[in-house]
């Protein structure tokens, strides 16, 4: 049997291939930056465990925060402990999302999701990476992104007075709720991201359209213009914001004059392609 992992901050998509069959599993996501190993851990053993039926001979788990030796040793750890008879391979989401939207093909591979990263893919390895400085400092367009934005614009009361209605009856959260989640919890940029659900809801709405929009915008100028043939190369997404926002991605990665082909909301189909055993 063969696992394959794209783990995000939210979830992590597992595809279980065993003599030609896929089957597949989910649990929740990891980030070593942000949580425990133990975390990992507990994961692996009471939600995945259970549902491996069969001898596991290799794992190629993708997942968010594993750009360091460190972090990448962290979940080595975990899976060998579980699977120490498996050849591990341990990578970064964002080969999974170049491997899985660019194939053996020329791109620029993009994720945006809870959080957001790009590359130029050769189409055999990443080239170029404009450095992500995550959601503090960075991830323009991202779930985390916009979910900071709206609530900032709600507790300053800066959203248009109908919107403002309807987030504080859909959130009856108090200010000192609002900020204990965001300083004091563990996994700030998912419930950061987790706003992005009513910001989709209320797409209609002028604001929340603008605020998508100015976003995506940033996130082409800071992430995507950078690499010196970005509009004559494809530019695809993986990730559930690029996904469910597509129409408004489209139409802001051709105001800048990119070509914005693929948007997949997992990498994990392409992912399951690329390591078919027979490729």
């Amino acid at each position: 049997m063969i696992l394959i992992a794209d783990s995000g901050a939210s979830k992590t998509d597992w595809r279980l291939l065993h003599n030609g069959e896929t089957a597949q599993a989910q649990t929740l996501g990891f980030n070593p930056y942000y949580q425990p190993e133990e975390h990992f851990d507990k994961e692996i053993r009471e939600a995945l465990l259970p549902q491996i039926k069969h001898p596991v001979e290799a794992v190629y788990y993708y997942g968010t925060g594993c750009s360091s030796d460190r972090n990448r040793q962290i979940v080595r750890s975990v899976l060998q402990r579980y699977f120490s008879q498996a050849y591990i391979e341990v990578w970064h989401d964002l080969e999974a999302a170049a491997r899985a939207l660019c194939g053996r093909e020329e791109g620029i591979a993009c994720i945006l999701g809870t959080g957001a990263n790009s590359c130029y893919y050769d189409g055999e390895k990443i080239v170029e990476n404009v450095t992500s400085l995550g959601y503090v400092l960075g991830d323009e367009g991202s779930g985390a992104w916009l979910g900071k934005r709206i609530i900032a614009d709600y507790l300053r009361k800066e959203l248009p007075p109908a919107l403002w209605d309807k987030f504080k009856k859909r959130f009856p959260m108090s200010r000192d709720e609002i900020l204990n989640r965001v300083y004091s919890q563990e996994m700030p940029g998912r419930f950061l991201g987790s706003f992005s659900h009513f910001i989709f809801q209320n797409l209609r709405e002028p604001y929340c359209y603008q605020l998508v929009y100015d976003g995506f915008s940033l996130f082409f100028e800071k992430n995507v213009c950078k690499y010196h043939r970005a509009a004559g190369l494809p530019v695809h997404f993986t990730g559930s914001v690029a996904f469910y926002f597509s129409d408004v991605l489209r139409q802001a990665g051709a105001d800048k004059g990119l070509h914005v082909h693929r948007i997949v909301e997992s990498p994990i189909a392409g992912l399951t392609l690329y390591h078919q055993p027979s490729a």
